[in-house]
């Protein structure tokens, strides 16, 4: 029977979506298919569940495939008249690529270390020399792993403390289920295969005779840190294996939980961290000794405290919001590491997002009023502030692979000035520039400016939105704009470079983004304000900076188009559902959109793990409404929507496939307007979309190429 409907619905995806010339090909339609669900005496219809293949991951529904491959070829057809736009797209975006780019070196034990682009490849070549100058030496060819893959991803790589060996991992389908091997960095070939199921950080033993790895489970979720000897029987997922890797740590107390790995700034120590989005625990094992029992607790875990730290020396550091929302920094001993101490209380005005306990100083990274900031406090209690001069920007404490850090790698960038990497010498106290990123096509930051300007939520909430755009530019109700966000697991969006936005830029367009709650661009307490029950807060900021930005003039009514990916792809779903005509044209990448079937199916991947972010509609009736009050494939109805570009990846553990073909199958039934809605799904691609740095730039030329068309602007 299933073979015979497979057949049938194969044939009616072919009779209404390949009748006539290819430009005029009709969108598919999906069938509709009885279903529903009743949770906490409400009952949910949802006719287009089948598209949900019950084998997932594995996805060989010959409905579901016919489907999914109907609409790529409706997506090619409707971007057929606008190929050439967007091979033109490509090659600008090609152009401002540096072919032959590569990276500062890093100094890390007897070596320093850099990767670097050959011109034409797709992928890093990473590479090594003797600290002060030698042969050069490859350690890994990503272009050679990469050979014959039509998707290839570097995940975590670590060379041993002895220099001898690199562990590197790779995932070959988007799936990120990545596969472990050992290297011998100087034959220059792989020794060892660890294991098929891992994800996350590698750490190695400090007699680089063993690494700790984090091991994911059927779910993809990451319940296990384990150690790997050498030469030894190795973890499940390897033909003939026994599973013999031993266990320092499982994460059994709670199913939302996820294990993952560090190591401690001056090398000694081992980190394994378990958490949720709000809440953390943290152990320590010994990297001379990665067997020792048992690993040593730094606190027990409580509910809605989240902390994170480094070590150095017989200091514990700790960043925590235990009693301040924005963060606070203490101290401990390893010998008593839960008696905490107080070394920087918590700030209204200041949020403490990171620490780096370098031998000679504490390098504390944070925002203050939503800007970022770097603050290095010695022993004695004296502190300096790193200088960024510009009214909005980005920095970052770069890569520091010692324990020490004389001169600290600092990365730089403002919505004008191209990705800089600067180290900052902390005894003359001055900046000195070590790359700023090349565009050869060529950029001129004296032709463009940016500005950041509030605008004011329905809520009376504040919102910064920095904007940037060409010199000529005038914010005088005739413009055309384009608003990005995020706004979800306390991420920010912050005002950094983009040589790909010159495209919209050049051609008339300024490009905004809005940091709107749910990031935590203007502290903690900015990103509590945007999950739970105040998720919507979120969306209304987005619609309410898109109506702001017209009321003062940066564009005309109707003339912002939108994008967001995966919760930002969400939020996206949410205002084309809630003010679908203040946009001109949105783009939608795996966009989070069935939320609350996804939160209440726990076998899902990631759905235990968001609930604290979410709700948990299983076990709460006021979750369940809530986000059935928003979530965007269930708040579909009967209006007018924006042209529309939705993407989805097959292998995408993290926003199933079918989340996005749910919700264009049903604004495919509903909408009234005749505007143009494409769906794509890459077939062997997870969450990312293509891998290679050029493969890329042909997904963002098809995002451009769309929307620069539905302002017109094809030049």
């Amino acid at each position: 029977m299933r073979l015979f409907v497979a057949g049938l619905n194969a044939l009616m995806f072919a009779l209404l979506s390949f009748s006539g010339a290819a430009a005029q090909m009709n969108p598919p339609i999906a069938a509709k298919r009885p279903h529903s669900f009743t949770h906490h005496g409400i009952t949910v219809e949802d006719p287009y569940n089948w598209l949900k293949d019950p084998g997932y991951p594995t996805v060989d529904d010959a409905d579901v495939l016919s489907y999914l491959k109907a609409e790529n070829a409706y997506y090619d057809a409707q971007m057929a008249p606008i190929a050439g736009f967007k091979d033109k797209l490509y090659e600008e975006l090609k152009g401002r690529v540096q072919q032959d780019d590569a990276s500062v070196p890093v100094p890390n034990g007897a070596f320093e270390y850099w990767w670097q682009f050959k011109p034409g490849d797709q992928y890093r070549t990473w590479m090594r020399r003797p600290k002060g100058g030698g042969a050069e030496q490859i350690v890994l060819s990503e272009p050679e792993l990469a050979k014959g893959l039509s998707y290839f991803r570097l995940g975590a790589q670590s060379v041993s403390p002895d220099g001898r060996l690199l562990a590197y991992a790779t995932d070959s389908d988007g799936s990120e289920r990545f596969t472990i091997r050992i290297r011998d960095i100087a034959a220059g070939n792989d020794i060892e295969t660890v294991t098929k199921v891992s994800v996350g950080g590698i750490e190695w033993s400090a007699d680089s005779k063993a690494i700790v790895w984090s091991e994911v489970n059927d779910n993809w979720r990451r319940i296990k840190a384990r150690l790997h000897v050498l030469g030894q029987s190795g973890a499940a997922g390897i033909a003939g294996d026994a599973g013999g890797d031993r266990t320092l740590y499982e994460e059994t107390e709670d199913k939302g939980f996820g294990v993952g790995l560090g190591k401690s700034q001056d090398g000694q120590w081992i980190i394994i961290s378990t958490s949720d989005h709000v809440t953390s625990e943290v152990r320590l094992v010994p990297a001379a000794n990665p067997a020792a029992e048992p690993p040593l607790l730094v606190k027990r875990r409580q509910a809605g405290v989240s902390y994170d730290v480094d070590v150095r020396g017989q200091t514990v550091f700790i960043r925590t919001n235990d009693s301040h929302v924005n963060f606070r920094i203490a101290t401990a001993s390893i010998a008593a590491p839960g008696d905490w101490k107080e070394l920087i209380a918590g700030s209204t005005r200041d949020y403490i997002t990171g620490i780096a306990a370098f031998t000679s100083y504490l390098a504390v990274q944070g925002r203050r009023d939503g800007l970022d900031r770097i603050v290095l406090r010695k022993d004695d209690g004296s502190e300096t502030v790193l200088p960024f001069a510009e009214a909005a920007y980005t920095a970052g404490l770069g890569s520091n692979m010692e324990p020490d850090a004389p001169l600290l790698r600092v990365s730089y960038a403002s919505m004008v000035t191209p990705a800089t990497v600067f180290d900052y010498d902390v005894g003359a106290a001055s900046l000195i520039t070590r790359k700023v990123q090349q565009v050869p096509s060529g950029y001129d930051a004296s032709h463009y400016e940016s500005q950041r300007i509030w605008v004011t939520a329905r809520d009376g909430a504040r919102v910064p939105v920095a904007i940037v755009y060409r010199k000529g530019f005038k914010p005088d109700g005739s413009g055309k704009l384009h608003l990005y966000a995020y706004g979800a697991y306390g991420i920010p969006s912050m005002p950094g470079f983009s040589a790909n936005r010159l495209s919209l830029l050049d051609r008339g367009m300024a490009y905004a983004i809005a940091q709107i709650r749910g990031g935590d661009d203007l502290g903690y307490q900015w990103y509590l304000d945007g999950k739970l029950a105040k998720r919507t807060n979120t969306f209304n900021d987005f619609v309410d900076v898109a109506k702001g930005l017209v009321t003062v003039g940066w564009a005309a009514p109707g003339m912002i188009s939108a994008s967001g990916g995966s919760a930002g792809g969400e939020l996206m779903g949410a205002i084309v559902n809630q003010a679908p005509e203040q946009f001109r044209a949105v783009v939608a990448h795996v966009p989070f959109v069935d939320v609350l079937n996804t939160m209440l199916d726990e076998s899902l991947p990631l759905t235990p793990g968001e609930w604290p972010e979410w709700g948990n509609p299983i076990t709460s009736k006021a979750d369940f409404e809530l986000i059935r009050a928003y979530s965007p494939y269930d708040q579909v109805t009967a209006q007018a929507y924006p042209p529309l570009m939705v993407t989805a990846g097959l292998n995408d553990p993290r926003v199933t496939y079918w989340e996005p073909a749910k919700w264009v199958a049903k604004l495919r039934d509903l909408k009234t307007d005749k505007n143009v809605l494409i769906f794509k799904t890459n077939m062997g691609a997870g969450h990312g979309g293509k891998s290679g740095r050029f493969a890329a730039l042909e997904e963002l030329s098809e995002e451009y190429a769309f929307i620069l068309n539905q302002f017109s602007l094809k030049d």
